[in-house]
């Protein structure tokens, strides 16, 4: 069984699934979308599918479409989710597939009743590097006493990663802490019990907060510390210290040392050392198989709970 795919929105996430997909066989690109028709007519002609689209509804109406991975626009990831789904599609969406709980409960809910493969992109949960960890840890191992995180970027206008212009504004909780919640919960296998939040002034032009600090306990006493800026003038991106009973781990993306620099072999966790295509495998895996997948929309939730708790307390 081939499964045929459309991905949606064609920016700089949107092109790194299509790469992805690119690599897995039993996966077929069948169609892109895009609000500009001749984006999608050149990314369409780029990676071999078969048309490009400009209207999202008309998309859904292919016959001969299993599923849509949607690139788009934070805003637009609740309604594109439930569209696919009530449209008989099966969907991973990009995080936060909601800006707020009632939206992201309302996606686990139509899941459930129409039985589809719903999965978020928290790709965290597919990096060599923390599928390492996460095997330590299921193997018995390794004991997580705390996380120590950063997430740094330097991004003081709204430009994505291609440094294209946005019609969306990043946001550090909703889209950037969201890979750590999930992560902490999914690595200890607990839930978090205590979470705390402060932020910084907010952007006057992008009117989001450009530094945070988030505190996370689980209910064993795990503890994670949490620091993001989009104000940081060096190395993008998110680095995770798995502080332990038996070591401590450093994992960058999906490369992995231990806590003195030494270099960790991860090459064979995993059929590819690309995050984003192991994620996009399992979304191909749990459609031909009939299964859910690991990031379900439901597995998440709880993530989004305690987004949700720490929104409340920066709002305060």
């Amino acid at each position: 069984m081939t499964v045929n795919i459309a991905v949606v929105g064609l920016g700089a996430f949107g092109q790194k699934h299509l790469d992805a997909l690119a690599n897995i066989a039993d996966a077929n690109i069948k169609y892109v979308a895009h609000s500009r028709q001749n984006v999608a007519d050149e990314i369409a002609e780029k990676y071999g599918a078969e048309k490009g689209f400009d209207n999202y509804t008309e998309l859904l109406t292919q016959p001969d479409l299993d599923g849509v991975i949607l690139a788009t626009p934070t805003q637009m990831h609740h309604d594109q989710t439930i569209e696919a789904l009530r449209a008989g599609k099966h969907v991973m969406v990009e995080i936060p597939m909601a800006d707020n709980l009632q939206g992201v409960q309302e996606i686990v809910d139509v899941q459930k009743e129409t039985g589809l493969i719903a999965m978020a992109g928290h790709t965290r949960r597919f990096n060599p590097s923390h599928q390492w960890v996460h095997n330590k840890i299921t193997a018995g191992e390794f004991n997580i006493q705390q996380m120590d995180v950063q997430t740094y970027f330097f991004r003081r206008t709204n430009m994505n990663a291609l440094g294209q212009p946005r019609s969306w504004t990043d946001h550090l909780l909703w889209h950037h802490a969201a890979h750590t919640v999930d992560l902490f919960q999914y690595q200890t296998g607990e839930k978090i019990v205590k979470a705390n939040a402060i932020q910084g002034p907010k952007h006057p032009e992008l009117g989001i907060a450009m530094d945070m600090s988030i505190q996370l306990a689980t209910e064993t006493g795990k503890i994670c510390t949490l620091s993001l800026s989009f104000n940081n003038d060096g190395p993008l991106g998110t680095f995770f210290r798995y502080i332990g009973d038996t070591g401590t781990y450093i994992a960058r993306y999906d490369d992995l040392v231990t806590g003195k620099e030494e270099v960790i072999d991860v090459s064979n966790v995993d059929v590819s050392m690309n995050g984003i295509e192991l994620q996009d495998r399992e979304f191909v895996a749990a459609i031909k198989e009939g299964r859910e997948p690991n990031a379900s929309v439901a597995q998440v939730l709880p993530c989004y709970i305690v987004l949700d708790t720490l929104q409340q307390q920066l709002d305060y």
